[in-house]
């Protein structure tokens, strides 16, 4: 019992040092850092949308630095092909022999930049990696590093030259972010800091303040978190709601639910707590599940959005009491 106290009580310590190094580094707001933090440490996918210039390269690199990862970044563009991902095979003419170029998914952080620019073919390489941490080459299965978490990015406003994520992968992001403007504060510090040489990708100054040996400690550490069965009925409860809600084409699948447990009991962690509260799970299923719905046709046109509807299925939905 002793040692699970410790492990907590250090678990907990070192993802406050994670949040705050990146709140002093990324200027974005609490909902991302949150769920920047959530996704490294339960071990899910990360999908942020917005439009250019609001720090979602430098907030994976920061990421990748604070954890003591090895970072990859691929521009995903359309004439990509799904080996400048995975990696292909080459023919050495001088030894005489094939030998395996890995690509750059062979690393702990991987940002794929602007991922909906990539035609679909290219899109489905990373399907394998991010389900199961692995890639297979020419016939032959090689694990990817522990932990793995792809951090992909996309442009809301352009859809010129673009080619929309398949359900059955965005299914594969535990969370997915929408990152708005900066508060004025926040946007004057980030025009400062540029105009002084301290913005940009300038992340010197920047040291690691965990291993992955630590990321993945954390995970089990996650794993053994308290939960409660009324807390574990509340999730499927909202899942499920979704399916029959009207105004969504169609709803969320188990592996929402899945998804929306893990990122529950990141958030309990990160709020230095040993259990998780049913408003754990309020705070993460806008990010868990907008992603896995669909609006209707109607609701589209009347200009309701995902998150409208999904704020009245949160309210409407019985929530066990704290």
């Amino acid at each position: 019992m002793a040692e699970q106290e410790d492990s907590l009580r250090w678990a907990q310590a070192l993802t406050s040092r994670l949040k705050k190094g990146l709140a002093a580094t990324v200027l974005s707001r609490e909902e991302t850092l949150v769920g920047a933090v959530t996704a490294l440490i339960s071990g899910g996918h990360l999908l942020i949308e917005g439009v250019p210039g609001l720090g979602k390269t430098r907030l994976a690199r920061a990421l990748a630095v604070l954890s003591g990862g090895q970072y990859n970044r691929v521009q995903f563009t359309p004439d990509l092909l799904p080996s400048d991902i995975t990696g292909h095979v080459l023919y050495d003419l001088k030894s005489g022999e094939f030998r395996m170029r890995r690509g750059p998914v062979f690393c702990h952080i991987l940002l794929a930049d602007e991922i909906n620019r990539a035609s679909a073919k290219t899109q489905s390489a990373l399907l394998e990696a991010m389900q199961e941490k692995q890639v297979t080459l020419e016939g032959r299965t090689m694990p990817l590093e522990e932990p793995f978490l792809v951090i992909a990015t996309q442009n809301p406003l352009e859809q010129e030259g673009t080619y929309p994520l398949p359900q059955s992968q965005l299914d594969r992001f535990m969370l997915k972010l929408h990152v708005g403007y900066p508060e004025e504060e926040a946007e004057l510090r980030i025009v400062q800091d540029s105009a002084s040489g301290r913005g940009g990708m300038d992340l010197s100054g920047l040291k690691p303040v965990s291993s992955p040996a630590d990321i993945r400690r954390i995970q089990e550490v996650l794993a053994a978190l308290t939960t409660d069965r009324e807390i574990l009925a509340y999730v499927v409860r909202l899942v499920r709601a979704t399916r029959e809600w009207a105004g969504f084409e169609y709803g969320a699948g188990p592996r929402g639910g899945i998804s929306l447990l893990a990122a529950a009991r990141a958030a309990a962690l990160i709020q230095g707590r040993n259990f998780v509260l049913p408003d754990d799970v309020k705070l993460m299923t806008l990010p868990v599940l907008r992603h896995r719905v669909k609006l209707s046709a109607d609701m589209e046109l009347e200009g309701f959005s995902t998150d409208d509807l999904l704020r009245d299925l949160i309210a409407a939905t019985p929530a066990p009491r704290s």
